[in-house]
């Protein structure tokens, strides 16, 4: 299909400036889309931005993932993510890519160009593991990530799973499931003076962490004087 005939179809679309082959436009007053063509013509790459948008990062992010032709293809992964990307004052480290099954961006509007987009957004190394199936990765695109929030601090890649005793809270189950690291630390400071719980996390590389409390702190079985804190869970996470 004409993707720059597609884009232009859609209204209200100005040339994003000093980027060739690239289109920008606000569907409503929060909103501001930003869609780069790649070279051939064949694939383009879409950053979406709500309530904050920065017309440098953008570009940088467009320009990125034109570079890599990141999440090309219908044979891409769901989630895709390249690492060695900077922009200004952000701490982002990578850009990601989310294949079109996942975004969703077109749908219901133009099929044929939703087929032909990676949904691109600067994200941290640390949230993805690479082999992310399109469950998962629908999970952490549409409720974990909040791809289109520029001012966004990192969601490491956590599953955990736990149990407290005295405040009867826990999992389901005895896998480990996902969830984001202001529950983890949370879950961390009830542990104290709760014989019996415990929690226990892995991080993207698969590395576990088992913590429990039985009247005194063991880490992986490993005896422990003082409480896990922060500084344990953020560095197990390896996230800025």
């Amino acid at each position: 299909m004409d993707i720059e005939q597609a884009v232009t179809d859609i209204g209200n679309v100005e040339e994003v400036p000093g980027l060739p082959k690239a289109w920008r436009w606000s569907p409503m007053s929060r909103f501001v889309f930003s869609l780069a063509m790649d070279v051939d013509g064949c694939w383009a790459y879409q950053m979406n931005s709500i309530d904050a948008h920065d017309e440098g990062l953008a570009r940088a992010v467009l320009t990125f993932a034109r570079q890599h032709q990141l999440g090309r293809g219908s044979d891409a992964r769901p989630l895709a993510v390249v690492p060695g990307f900077s922009y200004g004052t952000y701490q982002f480290d990578a850009v990601a890519a989310a294949s079109p099954p996942v975004h969703g961006y077109h749908h219901g509007r133009n099929e044929d160009l939703n087929e032909l987009v990676s949904a691109v957004f600067p994200a941290y190394q640390c949230e993805f593991r690479g082999d992310e199936n399109l469950e998962v990765a629908v999970l952490r695109f549409k409720r974990m990530l909040r791809p289109t929030v520029i001012t966004r601090p990192p969601v490491p890649y956590l599953r955990m799973r736990y149990e407290n005793t005295k405040t009867g809270g826990g999992s389901v189950g005895p896998s480990r499931g996902f969830t984001t690291y202001d529950v983890l630390l949370r879950e961390l400071g009830l542990l104290e003076d709760s014989p019996g719980s415990f929690v226990e996390f892995e991080n993207l590389r698969g590395e576990v962490w088992n913590i429990e409390w039985n009247g005194s702190w063991l880490v992986n079985g490993t005896p422990q004087d003082c409480p896990p804190s922060e500084s344990l869970a953020a560095s197990a996470l390896r996230c800025p």
